[in-house]
Formats: C-alpha cells, sequence, structure tokens
C-alpha cells in the first residue's frame, strides 16, 4: 500500500519544552487512531502534517513531499481542530461555503455541496443561524463538515466526538470508517480508548511527546 504520511526522526520543541520528540511513523490509506492523553503531543503531532508548524528537527513527507510552506498540497488535506476557529458573525452556510471557494469551488458548485454536507450532518434546519448561536455539538459538526467538504485524500480530526450527542457520535464514527472504506486516508485522535476502538483497529500510542507503540488494538489493549 502506499505510504501517505511518513516521519523521520520528527521533533518539535517551543523554546525548551518538548511538545514531539523523535518521532517515525508511516501511515498508509485507512483509518489510524492517534491515542493518549491530554498533553501528550497528539495536535502538536497534526499541526505538523498539515503544515502548521515547522519541525524543529526531521522530516515529514505527505503524498511524498515536504508539507512545510508547500500549499500545493493543502487542498489534498482537510482538518477539523481541537478547538473552535470561526467566523461568529457568518451563517452556517455562508462559513462553509466560503470555505469550498477557498478550494476553487465554483459560486454553484460551493453552494450545492455545503447544502449536502450540512444536511448529511444534520445542520440543515440551522444553515441560516449565525455561527454564535450554535451549540457545542452544532459547531463540532460544522468543523468536521469543513473539513470532509472539499472531498480530501487525507483527512485530520482531532478529538472529532468532542460535544456531541450519543446520535452524533455515533453517525460520526459511521462516517470515519466509511471514509477508511472508500480509501481515504483518515488521522483521529483521542484521549479515550473506546472512541478510537469503535473507529479503527490501528492504533498509535503516544504520550510525553514520544510514540510508545503502534499496532492493531490487540497488542495496545496488552500494553495499557
Amino acid at each position: 500500500m502506499t505510504v501517505v504520511v511518513q516521519t523521520e526522526k520528527l521533533s518539535k520543541y517551543y523554546g525548551n519544552v518538548l511538545g514531539l520528540s523523535d518521532v517515525s511513523v508511516s501511515i498508509e490509506p485507512g483509518v489510524v487512531g492517534l491515542l493518549g492523553p491530554n498533553g501528550a503531543g497528539k495536535s502538536t503531532f497534526l499541526k505538523l502534517i498539515t503544515g502548521q508548524l515547522k519541525p524543529s528537527l526531521g522530516r515529514i513527507l505527505v503524498f511524498g513531499q515536504r508539507v512545510w510552506n508547500n500549499p500545493v498540497i493543502y487542498h489534498q488535506i482537510g482538518y477539523c481542530p481541537e478547538v473552535d476557529t470561526f467566523f461568529e458573525d457568518l451563517t452556517g452556510w455562508q462559513f462553509l461555503t466560503q470555505m469550498l471557494r477557498l478550494h476553487h469551488f465554483s459560486p454553484q458548485a460551493a453552494a450545492k455541496q455545503a447544502e449536502e454536507m450540512l444536511d448529511f450532518l444534520h445542520l440543515s434546519q440551522d444553515k441560516d443561524r449565525l455561527i454564535r448561536s450554535y451549540s457545542r455539538g452544532m459547531r463540532q459538526r460544522l468543523k468536521i463538515a469543513q473539513a470532509i467538504a472539499h472531498d480530501p485524500r487525507l483527512i485530520i480530526l482531532d478529538e472529532p466526538l468532542n460535544g456531541l450527542d450519543p446520535l452524533g457520535r455515533r453517525k460520526v464514527i459511521r462516517l470515519i470508517r466509511q471514509m477508511g472504506e472508500a480509501g481515504k486516508t483518515v488521522i483521529v485522535s483521542s484521549h479515550v480508548l473506546p472512541e478510537i476502538e469503535a473507529m479503527t483497529k490501528r492504533i498509535i500510542l503516544i504520550h510525553q511527546g514520544k510514540v510508545f507503540a503502534q499496532g492493531n488494538i490487540h497488542y495496545i489493549r496488552e500494553l495499557i
């Protein structure tokens, strides 16, 4: 199988503070879970993959190319951050449409795709409300919608189940598994093992900025 993300001795320091240390992994298509406690370095790793942070040491390749300062491959990546990053005075529909326009969708195609994604994630009835009035669960679903609406090949989801009710969680878990089965590469982070286990059997265990282990769920359970 083709390696989509490859890191070699990847490290990131914030001054004297260790964010990530000597991480070497290869990630192939399908769903991969990034498991670790809060503060383990998961978000730092994902921000390096998406080109938001420059490595302090080592290198990272996405689709065989260096990702830092390489906007050519950014349209192939979808990213759902752990924290909210919205233009609060836009409606949900306006926000998603404008995000699609940034990916070079025509106005008509952006409007159609936005409608479909909002309907899929049960936001159609609230599409004309300002984002500032959205509940936590609605904001989370809108973040996921903007991450996948442009049909990227690599999808990065940082704690995607935060704030979702049980029905929303089941739907997002099913969506993640379907994307993996369709040949997408999905990297999903969580600090909760059962959440990861519901999405994939392939896990990277990270703690204190280092990869402790990688393998299937049974191997990781034994280590834990």
